[in-house]
């Protein structure tokens, strides 16, 4: 059975199945059927489904001109109709994976996915996990689900439970985008993959070596779940130290940016990370705490990243402080303050809001009773998310809007700001990324956090 799938993933005759079509999700398929793939994105947003079969792109950083290209040579096609799933001999899985509000995972839209699949998958058929998510998902969750999917589909006669490795093949391959990056993309960034079996892991190479520059196979789906993870608990911990080093070196009256710089002339033994207004994204403010929460299980305490998730979730709490003490100076209160926030997205030059720390800026400020706008370049409208609902629109900058805040506060650094004329025309500004001063401006007006 593996034989037939690897010879179908050489000619290119396998038809490839993404299941979400989001940051993760819509730039493989597309690396697929620019490959020559005929490739099916599955997405329950209906609203996605028309807007890509179309040719057109709801990602800023996901050209159009690409997905026209592979819809017009009918490579690539959207459906919320799951019912297709038989069709694809490649079934990859990029779907998110929140944290519940007891900062525990909600592995939700894998079970979803996971059971929808099972519903359909059929003998030959190979099946991946991207999603970022613990040690132990792939085989503890998904693959009794798949053993088991001839008794679920057959349930009024008796069936034989499918072998992974023969009859199906299953892996586990963590996604590693980084939106907007110039440098890398889907395609150019190595692969870790872990395959269940020996098959399994045959037949992963095979189909992620078509569209990825290096594949990296580890022994187990564990390792490179535990991969990820290691990862992004390192940034995590890294931003920490950074983001109380930046607390501790501002009472010492000494500027972290420089430090930093400095430090980093070093030519070992020294990677610079950057303090912010607090961790955005999906996968450094979530993807820690999944393995927190299992090690639970094996009687572990991790030390090291709870201790880091405190200090970067207190990190938008820092910044209103520096806020009041700001506006303190000049006779003014947060209470009754008009302050605009710049950048909503998580980081600069993206539509990206996941997890982003300027909704957070937000419910602090209001809650102290400042009145808040907010301004983005790829952000018009704020959308709704699973933790906050605002109904706020982008305010326009010019020299009028900008003159009539209190406070202006930077909390996403994008190029398209013109931080010349958003200093000359602001009453204050506290500056959460440094921005103001690499653009070469001092100015009396203009502090850091």
């Amino acid at each position: 059975m593996h034989n037939l799938l690897l010879k179908k993933i050489q000619n290119k005759s396998a038809v490839v199945g993404i299941i979400g079509l989001g940051y993760v999700g819509l730039p493989l398929a597309l690396e697929y059927a620019l490959k020559g793939f005929k490739t099916i994105g599955f997405d329950i947003d209906v609203r996605k489904i028309p807007i890509l079969n179309a040719g057109k792109s709801y990602i800023k950083h996901i050209k159009e001109d690409k997905i026209k290209k592979t819809v017009n040579s009918k490579k690539f096609f959207a459906t919320a109709d799951f019912s297709r799933l038989p069709e694809a001999d490649i079934i990859i899985i990029c779907v998110p994976t929140p944290l519940n509000e007891h900062r525990e995972p909600d592995m939700t839209y894998i079970e979803n996915s996971g059971k929808i699949i099972a519903q359909y998958l059929r003998e030959g058929q190979f099946v991946s996990l991207e999603s970022s998510t613990y040690p132990g998902t792939t085989e503890e969750i998904l693959l009794p689900m798949f053993e088991n999917a001839p008794l679920l589909q057959n349930s009024k006669r008796k069936a034989k439970p499918f072998i992974v490795g023969k009859d199906f093949f299953l892996a586990f391959s963590p996604e590693r985008e980084d939106p907007n990056n110039p440098k890398y993309s889907t395609a150019t960034i190595p692969k870790v993959v872990g395959g269940v079996t020996a098959n399994c892991l045959k037949i992963a190479l095979a189909i992620y070596n078509q569209v990825i520059v290096n594949t990296v196979p580890v022994s187990s789906p564990r390792a490179a779940e535990a991969t990820k993870l290691l990862e992004n608990i390192y940034r995590s911990i890294n931003i920490a130290l950074v983001n109380e080093l930046k607390m501790v070196f501002e009472r010492m009256n000494i500027d972290v940016w420089e430090v930093i710089d400095a430090a980093a002339t070093k030519p070992f033994g020294f990677q610079a990370f950057y303090p912010g207004p607090g961790l955005g994204g999906h996968c450094i403010p979530i993807d820690p705490f999944y393995l927190t929460w299992k090690a639970r299980e094996f009687e572990i305490s991790t030390k090291f990243i709870e201790l880091a998730g405190e200090i970067n979730t207190f990190m938008p709490y820092y910044v209103i402080e520096k806020a009041g003490e700001v506006l303190n100076k000049f006779k003014k209160s947060l209470n009754g303050s008009k302050i605009l926030i710049l950048g909503a997205s998580y980081k600069k030059d993206i539509d990206d809001m996941r997890e982003s720390p300027s909704l957070k800026l937000i419910e602090i400020l209001r809650e102290k009773g400042a009145k808040v706008d907010y301004n983005d370049p790829y952000i018009p409208k704020l959308p709704k998310t699973r933790r906050y609902q605002y109904d706020m629109e982008s305010v326009e900058l010019n020299k009028k809007n900008l003159s009539k805040y209190d406070l202006i506060l930077l909390s996403t650094d994008h190029s398209e700001y013109n931080y010349k004329f958003i200093s000359a025309s602001s009453k204050l500004v506290l500056d959460t990324r440094n921005a103001f001063e690499r653009a070469g401006i001092k100015s009396e007006k203009v502090f850091k956090a």
